[in-house]
């Protein structure tokens, strides 16, 4: 069933960020214009795996490596201006740290849930077992 409303943090996240949405509320939000996606992913995992137009790229660590973004925050802050931000990542996992982070910073920030992949498979695969592409959201391949 579609949440059509965000999902509070839970457990010991709960407080951290202001919730959890469906890949098909956040791409709602997005067309009426309420928030901004954020993209937390790589510069490489855009380029490989593919990118949802228009979302804004702020990796939330850098490869190769996976460092910290060292500009995290002063990126994060620009992308947001006045509206909340959807952040998403590969799994849902990473668009949740971001998300905590974005919230200390003062900004309204919520998790996509599945991410642009989804979860693995039974054969370890990502894209077959929900997230964004797999739910038809917009997206692009380079």
């Amino acid at each position: 069933m579609l949440e059509t409303r965000p999902q509070p943090p839970a457990g010991d996240k709960k407080g951290s960020y202001a919730g959890d949405v469906v890949p098909e509320l956040a791409w709602r939000w997005l067309q009426s214009g309420e928030a901004v996606m954020v993209d937390v992913r790589t510069d490489a995992e855009r380029e490989w795996v593919g990118f949802v137009p228009g979302a804004l790229p702020v990796a939330w660590k850098q490869w190769p490596g996976m460092a910290m973004n060292p500009d995290f925050d002063e990126q994060l802050r620009a992308a947001a201006g006045d509206k909340k931000l959807v952040l998403l990542c590969r799994s849902g996992v990473r668009s949740v740290a971001a998300a905590q982070r974005a919230t200390t910073l003062g900004l309204e920030a919520y998790n996509i849930l599945e991410g642009f992949e989804g979860d693995p498979d039974a054969d370890a695969h990502r894209g077959a077992k929900g997230g964004w592409r797999y739910r038809g959201m917009p997206w692009r391949q380079n």
